[in-house]
């Protein structure tokens, strides 16, 4: 039987580097699982869209959102462009939380010249942001979660629409005295909120994980769970 089509389905931006960005995390998903057929789309501003990739779709798929945090596109927005679909489709978790999303973490400090539990280092996770408390927890949750694995303090941060912002984690550390304050952006692909983390007033700032082997394996992952709840699906409505 053929395996799903894998729809990995970013939010989108005007910013070319991370379209690239998402071509390059599904080359390496592509690397680490050959044959897999893996197709990238976007919910906006980024061609194919969503609607166009589920359209043009000829057989069994699964959706697998690349957000960090599952809030209104993986809630709302998704089911509903789902509901169209003319083939049977899956809707995989957000990639976060999971834990080798925190050793992708570590691979953009240390690319960037921090040694990982670094207790003279205090981190700033810096997410995104979202409207949805629940969404705002879970980075919350990832940044307690990491704090125990030696640096001098983890506090989570929000581009936008939560607080703190990333500027006023990073004076609260330095209030407090940490040594050295740093931003972990804890986000996918470079763009706006990457861009605006250069202005946060830290050390330095990690680059997005992108590409990051743990990334790919998380995608997998979710994939691999959705095309179980899918063949469950397939065999109920036989009998």
């Amino acid at each position: 039987m053929t395996a799903p089509t894998l729809l990995a389905v970013a939010h989108g931006s005007r910013n070319r580097a991370a379209r690239d960005s998402v071509e390059s995390l599904l080359s390496e998903v592509h690397r680490q699982r050959p044959g897999l057929h893996a197709v990238g789309c976007y919910l906006d501003h980024t061609e194919p869209l969503l609607r166009d990739a589920v359209r043009a779709l000829d057989g069994t798929a699964v959706v697998v959102p690349l957000l960090l945090t599952a809030a209104f596109h993986t809630g709302v927005d998704l089911p509903q462009q789902l509901a169209a679909s003319p083939v049977p489709i899956e809707q995989a978790a957000a990639l976060g939380p999971h834990p080798l999303l925190l050793r992708a973490l570590g691979r953009r400090l240390a690319e960037a010249g921090v040694a990982v539990g670094d207790d003279d280092t205090a981190i700033v996770l810096a997410a995104a942001g979202s409207s949805d408390p629940a969404a705002v927890a879970s980075v919350a949750a990832v940044a307690r979660s990491w704090a125990g694995a030696g640096w001098w303090d983890v506090l989570p941060a929000y581009a936008s629409a939560a607080a703190p912002t990333p500027a006023e984690a990073v004076a609260a550390l330095r209030r407090r005295g940490a040594p050295r304050v740093v931003v972990a952006s804890y986000l996918l692909s470079p763009g706006l909120f990457a861009d605006s983390l250069r202005d946060a007033g830290a050390d330095l700032v990690s680059a997005p994980l992108g590409d990051a082997p743990e990334v790919a394996a998380v995608v997998l992952e979710r994939y691999d769970d959705a095309c179980a709840r899918l063949a469950v699906g397939s065999s109920r409505s036989r009998r």
